[in-house]
Formats: structure tokens, C-alpha cells, sequence
């Protein structure tokens, strides 16, 4: 999957370290056939469950969260920052300690509002480890 990936132009680089989360994180950007990927390595303080060990769901919200966001700027050619309205996540397996990448599907997008589909994965795209939905506020 990762070998038809580059990546991302300068210029997102630029936007993407501005983002004081998206670096906590460790938030990648690469550019795959149908847009965007988004790659989240593995850092040992992004685990919540030493006992299993598991990415903590707030890690994976905000990474999700972000993608989107940074789905709109490079969907739109924009700097604008959406806002978030609301956002809603199903948990469908353990995060396990290892890179996780997600991809975003813009649903339908207005002049004021954007709905916004993504999907976090590890070992493969057909077994997501959360999917979420969210509504953005365009500027």
C-alpha cells in the first residue's frame, strides 16, 4: 500500500508545523493515488494502556480529527482552517503500539459546511481500528 506514496509539497509541511498537536503527535502527511494519507508513527507516549498495550482513543480522535482538517485545507487549496462542529467516532479494534495511517472522504461539502468521512487502519484498510464522522465550518 505504501509503495505508490510520496510525499506531500513543501508548502503542507509548512502548515502541518504549525500545528503544535499534529507534531505532539507526529502527524505525516503522503500523497497516495486518491489523495491524502495520513500517517501516525508509533511513539511510546501516545500509548493509554501500558497493560496491553494500546494507542489511547483520545490519540486516535485527535489524529483523526486532524487528518480531516487537513483533508479540507489540501481538498480546498487553502490555508483557511475549518472549524469543527461536531465529531463522532466508532472504536472498532485495539490500537495496537505500531504506525497507523487514515484516509478521509469528503461527503458533501457547501459553501458553509463540510461533512467529512475518515478511516484510521494499521495492518490493513479492510480492518479499520475506528471510523469517524464529523460536520466542519468553512471559512
Amino acid at each position: 500500500m505504501t509503495d505508490d506514496i510520496r510525499t506531500l509539497p513543501a508548502d503542507f509541511a509548512d502548515v502541518l508545523a504549525q500545528s503544535p498537536y499534529a507534531r505532539l503527535l507526529g502527524v505525516e502527511l503522503r500523497e497516495g493515488a486518491d489523495g491524502p494519507l495520513f500517517l501516525l508513527p508509533f511513539q511510546p507516549h501516545n500509548i493509554g494502556n501500558d497493560g496491553l498495550p494500546a494507542l489511547h482513543g483520545g490519540v486516535i480522535g485527535g489524529f483523526l480529527e486532524t487528518a480531516a482538517l487537513l483533508h479540507l485545507l489540501w481538498l480546498r487549496e487553502s490555508v483557511d482552517l475549518a472549524r469543527t462542529v461536531d465529531f463522532s467516532i466508532d472504536y472498532l479494534r485495539t490500537g495496537k503500539p505500531e504506525a497507523m495511517w487514515a484516509r478521509c472522504s469528503v461527503t458533501k461539502q457547501g459553501k458553509r459546511v463540510a461533512n467529512v468521512l475518515m478511516t484510521a487502519w494499521q495492518e490493513s484498510e479492510d480492518k479499520p481500528v475506528a471510523v469517524a464522522r464529523a460536520h466542519f465550518l468553512l471559512s
